[in-house]
């Protein structure tokens, strides 16, 4: 059963789960019923900081133009384009025992692709949830569904994974942000392109 958490909820992963190595973090969502003219491309992501908050370097950044870090820490699985169907949409994999020395969190965020342009914001979207997947049992460990209380944002940190006295651990952020992608790469340090 896993343990559904509420908007700034923290949870202890490793301690709790001795031996976690590889999980998935799985986004889904689905779109109001409502004709915006063009489809809906949302686009999960992870932002690799230190502890100063901030990507050390560009490749830190996975997103659907840079799917893998180098260190193989963490890898994108790809982009969905419309977000249809049951389960998750977009999942990215992440090896915590291959996770750089210097990186102390994990930021998963979904932004709406070309938002301003096709007039699009998380008012139009529903059911948005992230999951943790434990990859070697196949167990769901974690599970936030983020409420319905965005309107003109087009970009919302979601969760991260972050370190503390050696262990990760999950904070339901759940937070928005106007300006898309761009805004959260200034966030974390980035210099959106």
């Amino acid at each position: 059963m896993p343990i559904n958490l509420s908007k700034g909820q923290k949870i202890d992963l490793t301690k709790t789960n001795p031996g976690l190595k590889n999980i998935m973090v799985g986004l889904g969502w689905d779109v109001n019923v409502f004709d915006s003219g063009a489809a809906f491309d949302l686009d999960a992501a992870a932002f690799m900081a230190g502890a100063n908050g901030k990507c050390q370097k560009d490749t830190d950044f996975i997103f659907y133009g840079n799917l893998k870090h180098d260190s193989g820490a963490v890898e994108h699985m790809g982009d969905n384009l419309t977000g249809e169907g049951e389960g998750d949409d977009e999942q990215i994999q992440i090896n915590l025992s291959e996770m750089p020395q210097d990186i102390e969190k994990v930021a998963f965020t979904v932004t709406i692709y070309d938002a301003d342009v096709r007039r699009q914001n998380f008012g139009q979207v529903s059911n948005a949830y992230i999951r943790i997947v434990n990859i070697d049992t196949g167990e769901e460990l974690i599970r936030y569904d983020l409420g319905e209380d965005f309107s003109i944002e087009t970009a919302v940190v979601v969760g991260e994974l972050y370190k503390h006295n050696g262990e990760w651990k999950f904070n339901a952020i759940g937070s928005g942000f106007q300006g898309g992608l761009a805004a959260l790469c200034g966030h974390y340090g980035l210099d959106a392109e």
